[in-house]
């Protein structure tokens, strides 16, 4: 059936939105969501449970996890010096 209807704009965003996350076209999801309000079980929507998978990212040979805070400090010293440096001039 097709028909003409009027959207609020706010519900105009959020179909783009749901088209956006859900990739569907606008008859797709308009269609999506009218049937998901119509039927009651708007609020029993389950999605799927994001979960991370870890992994141990190691560091390279020769790498010392130690000395990190001593290279920071060095970095930020050479920092400081160029700074004086280009001021002076």
């Amino acid at each position: 059936m097709r028909t003409t209807v009027t959207l609020d704009k706010d519900v105009e965003r959020m179909l783009r939105e749901e088209m956006h996350r859900s990739r569907r076209s606008f008859k797709e999801a308009l269609n999506a969501s009218l049937r998901l309000g119509l039927s009651g079980k708007a609020g029993q929507v389950a999605s799927k449970r994001f979960v991370i998978k870890a992994r141990a990212l190691g560091l390279r040979a020769g790498i010392d996890p130690v000395s990190f805070n001593k290279l920071a400090d060095e970095l930020e010293v050479e920092g400081i010096l160029e700074k004086t440096q280009s001021t002076r001039k």
